[in-house]
């Protein structure tokens, strides 16, 4: 199966490649489709601006589409970053602005506990599209730690671990993550959906 990545986000392209190797399926990007526009991100959950962002690049590129939306939530801040995660600190904010906004907030919050979430969704150019999503609860450091990842990844410790996202290595931070979690509820929906294919042509 050809599924083409919503994102022109090259480290979250990365990390959907890393983690579906082995599937059946061939990868492109938004790179390979230049024609196809930036999808405003209005929605007012993860699940619907996943959504919107695979079906609108499903249409353009007539091939299944996968798109994701993903964030922080600190539950003493009432659920922010949340779905604002990659412009918190403002619009074309970098993750260094983002994170530097987050814990000036926290300052002084005691209950530092909070989520990264990720809503994955898989649209076809015939129909609607599926959702999967994963979560990884954990707690917010006092000060960004270690160089790997992207994103809030230097101030996320994961729940029983004392080390942050961004001092784990690929393939041990694949197995806690959000995003990982998500993608294999995709990779078992993807399996079932190959393996039903196979059946109807034989």
């Amino acid at each position: 199966m050809e599924i083409v990545l919503a994102t022109r986000n090259k480290k979250k392209v990365d990390e959907i490649r890393r983690i579906t190797a082995g599937m059946e399926v061939s990868i492109f990007t938004l790179e390979d489709f230049p024609g196809c526009p930036d999808v405003i991100e209005d929605g007012t959950t993860f699940e619907e601006n996943a959504i919107k962002k695979a079906l609108v690049i499903a249409k353009c590129t007539n091939k299944p589409a996968l798109a994701d939306d993903s964030g922080l939530e600190v539950y003493s801040l009432k659920g922010s970053p949340g779905i604002l995660s990659a412009r918190y600190a403002g619009e074309n904010a970098t993750d260094r602005k983002n994170t530097e906004k987050l814990l000036k907030e926290m300052n002084s919050v005691q209950d530092r506990r909070g989520r990264f979430v990720c809503c994955i969704a898989i649209a076809f150019p015939d129909r609607g599209a599926d959702v999967f999503c994963g979560y990884s609860e954990g707690a917010i450091g006092m000060e960004p730690k270690g160089l790997n990842g992207f994103g809030y990844d230097p101030v996320f410790y994961p729940e029983g671990y004392d080390k942050t996202f961004a001092e784990m290595s690929d393939r041990e931070k694949d197995s806690l993550s959000h995003r990982g979690r998500a993608l294999e509820k995709f990779r078992q929906y993807l399996s079932k959906k190959l393996k039903k294919e196979s059946k109807n042509i034989k």
